[in-house]
């Protein structure tokens, strides 16, 4: 057609222009945006997590530094882990040899685990504000040895006490949810979400997938407790191991 080969067409991603000129043909110019960041995006969009730790999982914590000095606003719930930014080195390196050995790749738990703790100091530079959010069963979950969750624990008493830390538990206990426990996800400002999968990493980029998320957040975040109430859930949690 034209002396323009069908396989060239397909190879050629749509400009923006193109996108907005076609929601407009079809009278939907509201999704424009969402699909020229999906266009964007679409080869980092969903990454299988072999992939991801070929080259190490040292390496993979190495390379979310430059995002998280970038990032003003960390917005992290999660419902089965104490969150990567405030997780001790013995913490960590349970969980990141626990993942290698699924993955079924070379074990460079305790090498990541340290790089994931030297990547968290971040949290206590300023500039950056840090709001977590987990379920109060993550207090629970024995993730390796006994005396690595009490000091875990005990680190998240710390670490709840930083001015620029913000850290919400949702106890078990709490009646009539508004919303039931979700994935595990991290958000970046406002500009990309991060959903973990046991499989692969999701990023989200589309302004209105990202506001859904951001309304999530603050609907988990209303049914959380803060303060000396956080604080005596890890209390409890800590008096209740082996």
């Amino acid at each position: 057609m034209d002396g323009i080969e069908f396989d060239d067409v397909a190879k050629t991603p749509p400009s923006a222009r193109d996108i907005r000129d076609w929601c407009d043909t079809c009278q939907a110019p509201g999704r424009a945006e969402d699909l020229i960041a999906a266009s964007r995006h679409a080869e980092t969009l969903y990454t299988e997590w072999r992939r991801r730790v070929r080259t190490g999982l040292r390496q993979l914590q190495e390379s979310y530094v430059e995002l998280y000095r970038s990032t003003g606003v960390f917005r992290v719930y999660s419902p089965t882990l104490v969150p990567g930014l405030v997780q001790t080195e013995g913490y960590a390196s349970a969980l990141l040899s626990t993942n290698a050995r699924l993955l079924d790749v070379p074990d460079d738990g305790p090498e990541a685990a340290l790089a994931r703790v030297e990547r968290s100091r971040i949290i206590r530079e300023p500039g950056h504000r840090v709001l977590l959010l987990i379920e109060e069963s993550v207090l629970y979950f024995q993730l390796g040895a006994a005396d690595a969750v009490a000091a875990q624990l005990g680190h998240l008493l710390s670490v709840g006490a930083l001015p620029t830390v913000s850290l919400g538990i949702i106890p078990m206990a709490t009646r009539e949810r508004s919303l039931w426990p979700q994935e595990t996800f991290h958000i970046y400002d406002d500009t990309l979400v991060s959903v973990e999968l046991l499989s692969a990493q999701v990023n989200i980029t589309q302004p209105s997938e990202i506001g859904l998320y951001l309304a999530a957040f603050e609907q988990l975040r209303s049914m959380a407790v803060y303060g000396a109430e956080a604080r005596s859930l890890i209390v409890k949690a800590v008096d209740a191991l082996p």
